[in-house]
């Protein structure tokens, strides 16, 4: 089954995308970020909404507002966390900054949790039935790690969570084409999200289907996935990518919460 979709847009430069599948849920907000309508000069432009980059801390700021504010997200109700590339989650209760975290979880209405990419994998989970959401940032490590199981089975552990109940949305990030790696890091994929080239023997991973495989492993409908069509490399005038920019650049976010 295709699992990619469309997202297009009547704004010119939009400062989110909504991922339609999640989009038409009732009293659930769920968006990724792009580049566009933020502050934020070369070579962070323009809708940087990394606090851990070195630009300036009030375009971050202002662009974090615009950014919450179109969702219509009280920005004091927003939990992120500085993410470290490992397997902790946290159940979240309360708006504010974290440390230490690369997944985030709620069952609180009024809660939006988010994470930060830049080639890396954002993936948003709903619970339907009891009401919780998830929002979690794998790169490869994290998706060696499983990190997006661990989060489903800590949901499942803390909200009764079950697959059936879920609907997930497997973000913008960096595409197969593009994301070449070393013998160290392919090592450690299975062979069906690796590809050797023929002719020059490079290898290149498959983030987003090696995370998608978690999602219909612990049972989620694939008609209850959506997969982003963008990529951070190939749509680089819309997406920051750490990669392609050579470290100089922003951050987006992919965002999740219920609002009532």
């Amino acid at each position: 089954m295709d699992l990619f979709f469309d997202m297009t847009t009547t704004q010119l430069q939009p400062l989110f995308r909504s991922p339609p599948l999640l989009k038409s849920l009732p009293g659930l907000i769920a968006a990724e970020s792009t580049r566009h309508g933020g502050v934020s000069p070369a070579p962070f432009k323009s809708l940087n909404l990394g606090l851990n980059t070195t630009d300036d801390a009030r375009n971050v700021e202002e662009n974090r507002e615009r950014f919450f504010t179109a969702l219509g997200i009280d920005p004091a109700r927003v939990a992120t966390s500085h993410q470290v590339h490992g397997q902790e989650i946290v159940t979240v209760v309360e708006p504010g900054r974290y440390e230490g975290y690369d997944a985030l979880m709620t069952n609180q209405p009024n809660l939006f949790v988010g994470v930060s990419v830049a080639d890396c994998v954002p993936i948003l989970v709903y619970d339907q039935k009891n009401k919780a959401v998830a929002a979690i940032h794998a790169g490869w490590k994290g998706t060696v790690a499983e990190l997006l199981r661990l989060t489903l089975e800590a949901m499942q552990q803390t909200y009764n969570t079950n697959a059936r109940d879920c609907y997930a949305y497997v973000g913008t990030c960096i595409d197969e084409t593009s994301f070449e790696v070393g013998p160290d890091v392919a090592d450690q994929f299975a062979p069906e999200f690796k590809r050797v080239d023929e002719f020059t023997q490079r290898t290149f991973i498959n983030l987003r289907s090696a995370n998608t495989k978690q999602l219909i492993n612990f049972g989620i409908p694939t008609a209850q996935i959506a997969i982003s069509s963008f990529s951070t490399v190939l749509n680089n005038d819309d997406c920051f990518s750490h990669r392609l920019e050579k470290g100089r650049t922003g951050r987006l976010m992919a965002i999740i919460g219920i609002k009532t």
